[in-house]
């Protein structure tokens, strides 16, 4: 089954919902506009319910299949929020609001899950309940994890849940996907060296804690190139560096460290936590600092099931021919969240040769629409095969 081709004839007004959406980014959990516009585009297509305030600002819709014998109930899931940057495209739907970017291209996942939406809401042609979830906070809110502390899987008796990510340097309309550890855990850490401050041209009277915060940057990569097993993947990255001072004559009493720690296992992201906090106390403590670590887990390892994948997979191959082996990815998504609570598969769908996401020049690529709609339509009517 190649693009099915109602998702052709809906092309255009997809599209249109995209660049509305792209017009008019918002960050986190503020997506009130385009919850709304996702929760009346629901209504007009004939969803069975639709309720607003899950996760604060997530939206989910019911369709029920012409049957239902199965009892199956399938969810799809896409992320609707940008992020905090500006806009450097020059399109004509580019960003009206300053800050504020569909830089990922959440958009596009919205409006495939909406064109979807319509879809199966006009067929009916399968056995069981879908359940769309469009989620809000994907980029560092953990709007995924706040919907399902909301009771969404249990309260709409979802069994399986199904993600998709547009991927840059991929084909358009392709597909990618891996089973086991895809993106990883994305972990926080500050740490705070103190010293004793005073004049730059006497550092002898001091304790600096910026000599002391520049080992530290050092000697935290020791935690992937000597603790970590080599075959293992791990990021420190200290993405901050920020002192008590803004004088070129003073040394500062303290110094404030921030980065990250990417993790594709468990045992490496407590190795981290650990070695992360002896080093900066011990190397603090040496240079006759003190040090204060707050280390955070963020968004835990987003694991594809074996079962769940494969049949991905098979859908993808149906739709474009192919679906090739994703790479791992040291980036975090907190589709990770749903995949905790229930089996399922997040896909990688190809949005040509585009800027890279998150970058001020990129964009969605609409020619991927037909494709991304076909795929999480042909999920369902797969999974729940009309009675």
């Amino acid at each position: 089954m190649p693009v099915k081709n109602r998702f052709a004839e809906l092309l255009p007004e997809i599209t249109e919902w995209r660049r509305d959406i792209h017009e008019h980014p918002e960050i986190l959990f503020e997506t009130h506009r385009t919850s709304a516009l996702v929760a009346e585009k629901l209504k007009g297509f004939g969803c069975d319910e639709i309720v607003t305030g899950i996760g604060r600002t997530g939206v989910v819709g019911v369709i029920k299949g012409k049957s239902d014998t199965s009892g199956k109930v399938i969810g799809l899931r896409a992320d609707m929020d940008a992020l905090p940057m500006n806009e450097e495209t020059g399109l004509p739907y580019a960003s009206k609001t300053p800050y504020a970017m569909h830089a990922c291209g959440h958009d596009g996942h919205t409006a495939m899950l909406l064109g979807a939406a319509k879809y199966l809401s006009e067929t009916r042609n399968f056995d069981g309940t879908v359940v769309v979830i469009f989620q809000p906070a994907e980029e560092g809110g953990g709007g995924g994890k706040e919907m399902c502390d909301d009771g969404m899987m249990d309260r709409w008796g979802v069994q399986e849940v199904y993600g998709m990510h547009n991927w840059p340097g991929m084909p358009i309309g392709s597909f990618a996907i891996r089973s086991g550890a895809f993106f990883a855990a994305t972990d926080l850490f500050e740490i705070t060296v103190k010293g004793r401050g005073g004049h730059g041209a006497k550092p002898h009277e001091t304790i600096d804690p910026t000599v002391t915060a520049a080992q530290l940057v050092t000697m935290l990569q020791t935690i992937a190139s000597r603790n970590a097993d080599p075959v293992e993947h791990i990021v420190v990255s200290v993405t901050s560096i920020e002192s008590s001072s803004k004088a070129f004559n003073v040394i500062p009493q303290s110094v404030h460290l921030k980065g990250t720690v990417r993790t594709l296992s468990t045992a490496m992201r407590d190795l981290a936590e650990t070695r992360l906090t002896a080093i900066a106390e011990q190397v603090s403590g040496a240079m006759g600092c003190s040090a204060e670590v707050r280390y955070q887990r963020n968004y835990p390892v987003m694991v594809n099931h074996p079962e769940q994948t494969e049949f991905a997979a098979e859908v993808a191959r149906a739709v474009s021919g192919d679906c090739d082996d994703a790479p791992l990815v040291m980036g975090g998504e907190d589709f990770a969240f749903m995949l905790e609570e229930r089996p399922g598969a997040y896909i990688l769908v190809g949005n040509g040769d585009t800027a890279a996401v998150h970058h001020p020049e990129y964009n969605f690529t609409d020619e991927a629409i037909p494709a991304g709609c076909s795929w999480w339509a042909e999920i369902v009517e797969r999974r729940m095969p009309a009675a």
